[in-house]
């Protein structure tokens, strides 16, 4: 079982399961045999926000539900090693909220779904 610090940034209006999300972190984690200490960063934003970071980063003038950040790609940064940063993974929290209605599940669910896709992402899977 990997030893895991999940940092959650949430835009003050939006309401998120904190424990459910580090549940579902753990489990991939487990699933995918990660043992080694290691972190995960979130963040629950708006949709001009997450536009923004779609415009500046993907070149896609649109918002979307998530995106993910891995630190292995990209701009390199000098980090401690006592554990592997894993990278960012942002949530459009408007975005959620339309997708559990249209789905007819519940937020915290789709909050779950899309926290593992992301995560699974940081560890190199794509679709």
């Amino acid at each position: 079982m990997a030893n895991v610090q999940v940092l959650i940034f949430v835009e003050s209006r939006y309401k998120v399961n904190r424990k459910k999300i580090k549940e579902a972190i753990s489990d991939v984690l487990d699933t995918k045999g990660v043992t080694s200490s290691c972190e995960v960063s979130l963040a629950f934003v708006g949709d001009r926000k997450m536009h923004a970071l779609n415009k500046k980063f993907r070149g896609f003038d649109k918002t979307t539900n998530i995106l993910s950040f891995p630190l292995s790609e990209g701009y390199q940064t000098p980090l401690p090693s006592d554990k592997l940063r894993l990278g960012d993974i942002i949530i459009s929290y408007p975005q959620v909220i339309k997708e559990a209605a249209a789905e007819e599940v519940m937020v915290d669910d789709r909050i779950d779904l899309l926290v593992r896709h992301g995560l699974l992402h940081l560890l190199g899977e794509h679709h």
